[in-house]
């Protein structure tokens, strides 16, 4: 190539690189503003934990219940006794159906057997009808 060629060449890649160049920056002066990131440490809707009783969350290895009305409290959903999951709330307890054991809505502590050791409490907070890990 002849220097006349080779400049002309060079000097038409540094006119595009410069307008690539151009375009990316306008794209990025003005980027999207982020979308709302989503609440991964969302339990429930407080609506869907009912009063007196509680809700599984299987995701989260957590029970949320409502001993008392706009009460809420989390609890690990693993039974103490052999680390099965813990399967329904009813009759005002937290039951493991592995073995029989039952479990306080209040506080985790254990009500039947053959558990010994009560549930592990988790922290939660109230933010927009949401029960939220804290």
């Amino acid at each position: 190539m002849n220097e006349t060629t080779r400049r002309t060449v060079l000097a038409g890649t540094a006119g595009i690189s410069a307008a690539l160049l151009g375009a990316c920056a306008d794209s990025e002066a003005a980027p999207p503003s982020a979308p709302e990131q989503p609440a991964a440490n969302v339990l429930a809707k407080t609506s869907d934990v009912p009063l007196n009783g509680g809700k599984i969350i299987v995701e989260q290895g957590v029970v949320v219940t409502q001993p008392a009305a706009g009460e809420f409290k989390a609890f690990s959903a693993t039974c103490t006794h052999k680390g099965c999951p813990l399967t329904e709330v009813e009759n005002g307890a937290i039951l493991c159906k592995c073995h029989g054991a039952k479990f306080a809505l209040a506080d985790g502590s254990v009500q039947a057997g053959p558990a010994q050791a009560p549930l592990e409490a988790k922290a939660v907070k109230i933010e927009n009808d949401n029960v939220l890990l804290a």
